[in-house]
């Protein structure tokens, strides 16, 4: 019996021996800064169309893999909702002076679905001397929304921009591959509403929204939006919704988020880096949201401007940048992917900025890029 114990006890410490190796492995292989990544990655995936990359340096088409191709944006879609903040601002249809207080803001606001990205920017908040959360500057929420990702904000300013006016700014800026914007935090809230409205179980929750169309998923988001402007959620409400997510539905929310190209981005991104396109009105309001990267001294030094807004989910990974450096040189570089293993969404998120970084500042690595990803390039001479 005592040999039995001891080979069933060898057994087990080997077996933990075994998972902490790949653990360690695992954090090793993550941790692991490599600024190549993002190239093998693209040379890997550019042909399964779940990766796409646009790079722009001085107005010639450096990189452009897959770029026509639609992915989801996850919260790089804020870029629009900010422009059309800053549009409505430079034309005195909002003042970006205006408060709201946190209580009106929270409204939209469900906790363990963000990643910690409200409650992150309220405790920076929180950190300057006699913040009145009473009276948050809608210019703050922007900035929240931009430079931390919340959600909250990004569906307070929905409500106050006026969705359709966010939609009609795609068309505007010649956006003919990008999907309708809408309330992304209240899609979160549909297996909820059909929970209760329905009488659906979870199972039949998930077909239900599989077998909806697009029209059918925004309609149905934009209602429940609205329905909270005038019931806001109860702490109970947000609870329930939040115990209503699952791996099934948070893959359906993830693969409904608006779509669209790099092309499309890139084209956004040269808008933005010109300083002609939009008036000068305009980036006065705009540029304090989008160039908080300008905040760093250390990037003052090198960089003339510079803005950037990224996005998430657990099976997605977006980003798209703007730079002119003091030498003048202008860079515009879209890097979207989908369907991401759990490693791949790791290092792909700890390899990004190193990767925008290094192209920005070292000739020979640009050079390098362009070289490898030469042959899956479409070709063009300008962007």
């Amino acid at each position: 019996m005592e040999i039995i114990l001891w080979i069933i006890g060898g057994i087990i410490l080997a077996f933990g021996l075994l998972i902490g190796i790949g653990i360690w492995m695992f954090n090793k292989n993550v941790n692991k800064e490599d600024s190549d990544y993002i190239k093998r990655f693209i040379k890997e995936k550019g042909g399964s169309k779940e990766a796409s990359l646009s790079i722009c340096y001085n107005g010639e088409n450096w990189v452009s893999v897959n770029s026509n191709k639609k992915l989801p944006l996850a919260s790089t879609v804020k870029i629009i909702i900010a422009i059309e903040y800053a549009r409505q601002a430079s034309k005195g249809m909002i003042d970006p002076n205006s408060t709201v207080g946190l209580r009106e803001l929270n409204q939209f606001y469900v906790p363990k679905t963000d990643g910690g990205a409200h409650d992150a920017w309220l405790d920076t908040l929180s950190r300057l001397e006699d913040f009145d959360f009473n009276n948050i500057l809608l210019s703050e929420v922007a900035k929240g929304m931009i430079g931390f990702s919340s959600n909250a904000n990004t569906e307070y300013l929905l409500s106050v921009l006026g969705v359709e006016n966010v939609n009609n700014l795609l068309v505007e800026l010649e956006l003919h591959n990008h999907d309708d914007i809408y309330p992304i935090v209240s899609s979160i809230a549909i297996p909820t509403y059909l929970i209760n409205n329905k009488k659906f179980t979870k199972k039949e929750t998930i077909k239900a929204m599989k077998s909806m169309d697009m029209i059918q998923y925004r309609n149905l988001a934009l209602d429940i939006h609205n329905n909270w402007l005038q019931h806001p959620l109860t702490e109970r409400d947000k609870k329930q919704i939040s115990n209503n997510i699952n791996p099934s539905i948070e893959r359906i929310w993830s693969d409904c988020l608006p779509s669209s190209t790099s092309e499309n981005y890139i084209s956004i991104m040269k808008k933005l880096n010109s300083k002609t396109y939009f008036s000068q009105e305009m980036h006065h309001f705009l540029d304090p949201a989008m160039e908080q990267l300008m905040e760093n001294p250390t990037n003052q030094t090198w960089l003339k401007h510079a803005g950037q807004k990224g996005g998430s989910t657990a099976f997605i990974l977006t980003n798209s940048m703007y730079a002119t450096d003091k030498d003048g040189n202008k860079t515009e570089i879209a890097f979207f992917s989908n369907n991401l293993t759990p490693l791949e969404k790791e290092k792909l998120s700890r390899n990004l900025n190193g990767f925008q970084l290094k192209f920005l500042k070292d000739k020979d690595f640009r050079l390098n890029i362009k070289k490898e990803l030469e042959e899956i390039t479409s070709s063009s001479e300008t962007c």
